[in-house]
């Protein structure tokens, strides 16, 4: 992809650049870079770094004596969707999209909502696992990426003329406002727990940046909107419509049954009752679920053929895994690193005789939710082995001291190697017990220092059973 820097910005020069980027680690030879400001950050103090790693021209918000031309603009921020929409020929209303947020769910109901349409609709996805559009798949650095990169993403998923996308959008993508120039058809909010306030500092903080998805909403647009969860429920917008177990909401889900491997309920909406069963356990998978029903709903896909679609639906990689090499016990790969996404899939493993947890905190995260999710991982589970999960500059001794606290019981294991802890599971493992790894779900790297060390759960557990 090359334009002109004078087609997508009144200016003198007309040299060719190949790319777009306000951080200066992403620019390349014949870049352009685009000098913003975010909370912590002024780019601007990044343009000789940005020249240096290839930029031809800049974008900046003040004057500056530099080697190659600048462009000065009076609100660089504002003008950066702007010309990302310019440079990758992307119009946003040529898009139905559909943005799901939330603490824990949004790789599971935006996978969901995706094999739902994918059938009647052409349907990409963007989130944690990356961008998958008909059957291809891009890698992504973020949930949801910077702007730049969010728009290549539509880029390249307008090539394979498609039109209709269902994102992920964190809460660190809206406070820096990644999503900036588009508007959505749906949103969605899964649930909100204390989480990521390193970034937000206050649930209050971190709560608002989640409810800011609404402002993006379309005129006709709607929002889907988790009415059990007490933070979710402090939103107010004309345009919610509101599912859960609670008779108050919407959309009312009842007659919940949990199988060994289906969970059938029915869900009511004022007299219409749907019978679902579907072939995912636990609470909270019926609450992604029902969301992607109603998401199905909105496109207007008949009530049978979901229902139908909703019986076949496939393991989403990563989530709730159950991965089989003819053991005699159950193994379950979950990306689960929060407290309640963590309580939510111990909840859901039942009638086995003993449940094994591999599991780890993140380093350079809130430190306080250290003990809580220790806690809850201690209680719940027969025997908890301690690792590592992306410890970044921490020590992972201390980072598995902080889960412990105080806990004066013995059903724990430390081993700070990762790999070597999963293979311990499976040797200590025996018939009718299940294994829980958590944490990583299927993340191609271990975070460790500034550096991202390749690494994959699904890999070494793959390398246990080919031994």
């Amino acid at each position: 992809m090359k334009k002109k820097l004078n087609e997508i910005i009144s200016c003198p020069y007309d040299l060719m650049i190949s790319g777009i980027a306000d951080d200066s680690r992403l620019v390349k030879e014949g870049y352009l870079f685009v000098a913003t400001k975010g909370f912590n950050v002024d780019h601007f103090d990044y343009i000789d770094m940005a020249i240096s790693n290839g930029a031809v021209a800049i974008i900046v918000d003040r004057e500056v004596e530099v080697g190659v031309p600048a462009v000065v603009v009076s609100d660089v921020n504002d003008l950066f969707p702007i010309l990302c929409q310019r440079f990758y020929d992307i119009n946003p209303n040529e898009f139905k999209l559909i943005g799901i947020t939330g603490t824990d769910g949004k790789t599971t109901s935006a996978t969901l909502v995706r094999q739902l349409l994918l059938p009647d609709y052409n349907i990409a996805y963007i989130g944690t696992n990356g961008v998958d559009v008909s059957n291809e798949h891009f890698n992504t650095s973020n949930t949801t990426p910077c702007i730049s990169e969010l728009y290549e993403c539509l880029y390249k998923i307008k090539q394979f003329d498609c039109k209709t996308v269902v994102m992920e959008v964190s809460s660190e993508a809206l406070l820096h406002k990644r999503v900036a120039g588009l508007k959505f058809d749906i949103v969605a909010f899964t649930n909100i727990t204390e989480d990521h306030l390193n970034i937000h500092k206050t649930i209050e903080n971190y709560r608002n940046s989640k409810f800011s998805l609404v402002n993006y909403l379309n005129d006709g647009g709607v929002a889907f909107v988790n009415g059990d969860d007490e933070n979710c429920r402090k939103l107010t917008c004309d345009k919610m419509s509101t599912f859960g177990f609670d008779s108050k909401n919407n959309f009312t889900i009842f007659d919940v049954n949990y199988g060994t491997d289906y969970t059938d309920f029915k869900i009511k909406s004022n007299e219409k009752i749907y019978s679902i069963s579907c072939p995912m356990l636990g609470k909270y998978n019926v609450y992604n679920v029902t969301l992607a029903f109603l998401i199905g709903l909105r496109f207007k896909i008949s009530v049978e053929v979901l229902i139908d679609r909703i019986k076949n639906i496939k393991t989403i990689v990563g989530r709730r895994e159950k991965i089989n090499f003819g053991q005699n016990y159950d193994i379950i790969l979950d990306y689960a690193h929060t407290l309640n996404g963590i309580s939510c899939i111990l909840d859901s493993v039942v009638n086995y005789k003993k449940i094994i947890t591999v599991t780890g905190a993140a380093g350079g995260r809130e430190k306080e939710k250290r003990v809580k999710i220790g806690k809850v991982v201690l209680e719940k589970s027969d025997l908890v082995i301690f690792t590592m999960d992306d410890p970044r500059y921490e020590s992972v001794d201390q980072i598995i001291d902080d889960m412990i606290g105080d806990y004066k019981g013995t059903n724990f294991l430390r081993i700070n190697d990762r790999k070597q802890a999963i293979f311990k599971a499976f040797e200590l493992a025996k018939a009718g017990d299940v294994v829980l790894v958590l944490g990583k779900g299927r993340d191609n790297y271990m975070a460790i220092e500034d550096k991202r060390i390749p690494y994959c759960d699904y890999d070494v557990i793959c390398e246990f059973f080919s031994k």
